[in-house]
C-alpha cells in the first residue's frame, strides 16, 4: 500500500511539474526579448548630424526610413553651419534619411523649402506598397505631403491656412498630424489627427479625399469637443481623446490601434469607427503620456503589442487580446538601449525595433528581437 501511494504521488508531481513547465517557461519564451545594437546606425556622411526625431518608418524592402528635424538643433550642435562657422562640425542633416539594416545610409532628401508646404515641425512619415512617401507635421498650419521614393512632390492632403489655423473636428482639413498608415487593401490612409483635431482621420490614398473620422469611443466628429482639453486626471477616464492623439496602425484582423498618448491608453475600432476595447499603460502619468508609439509582433495572431512611453522611457510590452503587461525593456538615461524622451519607433520584418528621440535625445537606436 505504501509503495502504491508513494507511486501515485509521484505521478501526481510529475503531471503538477510538466504543467507548470509546459506553461510559464512557454509563457516566457514567447515574450519578445531584445537587445540594443550599439554599432547601429553607423557614422553619417558631410558632416551631418540629425535633430529631434519625429517620425521612423520600414518599408517592403526593410529599409528605415528616418523623419527629423534639423531646425532643432542648437548652434553648437552645428558650429560648421554658423555664419561665420565657428568649428568643423556638424551641420543639420537632410529631413528625410534611409538607412539599411546594418546602418548604412541609402539616400537622404528633403527639409525646410523643399516644397513649398514642407511642415514647419516635422511629425509622421510612412513609406506604402508603391513605395510612395507620406509625411506631415505638428506644427501650425502643417498637413500631409506625398512624395515618391526619391521625394518628388506628387500630391498633399489639406491646405495650409491663412493665419492662425482654428480646431475644426468636422472639417476634412487635417490638423497638426502625429502619424499615417495606408491600409493598402482599401488605398486609405488613416491619420492620427492628432496635436490639434484629437480624432482619427480617414482619406483616400489616391486622391487625397476625405472619408470619414471619428474620436475616442467612435464619437462623431460634431461631439468631439474643440475645447481645449482638460489636464489629465488618472481618476477620470475621459469620454474624448486628449492630446495628442499620437498613432493610427491597422493589426492584420482589420483593427485600427489607436495611441491616445495623453491619456495613457490604446483604444482599438473597426475600419469604420466602432469602439471596440480600450486599455491603459501607465496611468499614473500626468504629462505627455505613456502610450505613444505602438507595434505589433510578427507572429501571424500579433499577440503582443510593444508601446514606446516617452514619459518612463521604457518600451512596454502587452498582449494584444487583453492588454495585460507581460514585460519591458529599456530606461531613461543617455547610454546605449537608454532614451531621453522615446518619441517614435518602427519594426522591420525580422522583428528588430528602432526608436527615435526627440527633446535633447536627437538620436536614434537598434533593438534586435532574440527570441
Amino acid at each position: 500500500m505504501r509503495f502504491f501511494s508513494c507511486l501515485i504521488a509521484g505521478l501526481l508531481c510529475a503531471v503538477l511539474l510538466a504543467g507548470c513547465a509546459s506553461q510559464v517557461p512557454l509563457q516566457t519564451a514567447e515574450v519578445p526579448r531584445y537587445r540594443v545594437d550599439a554599432s547601429w546606425p553607423k557614422q553619417l556622411p558631410n558632416k551631418w548630424m540629425i535633430g529631434q526625431v519625429s517620425g521612423m518608418a520600414v518599408d517592403k524592402h526593410d529599409h528605415i526610413w528616418v523623419l527629423q528635424r534639423p531646425r532643432t538643433l542648437t548652434p553648437d550642435e552645428a558650429w560648421a553651419a554658423q555664419n561665420p562657422p565657428k568649428g568643423e562640425c556638424c551641420v543639420p542633416a537632410p529631413a528625410v534619411l534611409v538607412f539599411d539594416v546594418e546602418g548604412n545610409l541609402l539616400k537622404s532628401w528633403g527639409g525646410p523649402g523643399h516644397v513649398p508646404d514642407w511642415p514647419v515641425s516635422e511629425h509622421g512619415i510612412h513609406v506604402d506598397a508603391n513605395d510612395d512617401v507620406w509625411l506631415a507635421g505638428a506644427g501650425e498650419g502643417d498637413i500631409v505631403l506625398k512624395f515618391d521614393n526619391d521625394g518628388k512632390f506628387l500630391m498633399k492632403i489639406g491646405e495650409r491656412p491663412k493665419g492662425r489655423q482654428l480646431q475644426n473636428n468636422q472639417s476634412a482639413q487635417p490638423g497638426r498630424i502625429a502619424g499615417m498608415e495606408v491600409d493598402e487593401a482599401a488605398r486609405e490612409i488613416y491619420l492620427a489627427d492628432g496635436y490639434l483635431n484629437r480624432r482619427v482621420a480617414v482619406y483616400d490614398a489616391d486622391t487625397g479625399a476625405f472619408k470619414r473620422g471619428w474620436g475616442a469611443y467612435g464619437i462623431p466628429l460634431s461631439a468631439i469637443d474643440n475645447d481645449t482639453p482638460p489636464a489629465y486626471d488618472p481618476a477620470v477616464i475621459s469620454k474624448q481623446f486628449t492630446n495628442p492623439v499620437h498613432c493610427a496602425h491597422i493589426s492584420n484582423d482589420g483593427m485600427v490601434y489607436v495611441c491616445d498618448r495623453g491619456g495613457n491608453r490604446i483604444q482599438v475600432f473597426t475600419r469604420q469607427g466602432q469602439f471596440i476595447k480600450e486599455f491603459f499603460v501607465d496611468r499614473s502619468i500626468r504629462e505627455r503620456g505613456s502610450a505613444g508609439t505602438l507595434h505589433f509582433s510578427r507572429d501571424p495572431q500579433q499577440k503582443y503589442l510593444v508601446i514606446g512611453d516617452i514619459v518612463n522611457n521604457v518600451m512596454w510590452i502587452l498582449q494584444r487580446e487583453d492588454g495585460k503587461i507581460v514585460g519591458r525593456f529599456g530606461s531613461h538615461g543617455r547610454n546605449a538601449g537608454q532614451w531621453h524622451w522615446l518619441h517614435v519607433a518602427t519594426e522591420d520584418s525580422k522583428g528588430s525595433i528602432y526608436t527615435g528621440e526627440v527633446d535633447t535625445g536627437k538620436r536614434i537606436q537598434k533593438f534586435v528581437r532574440e527570441n
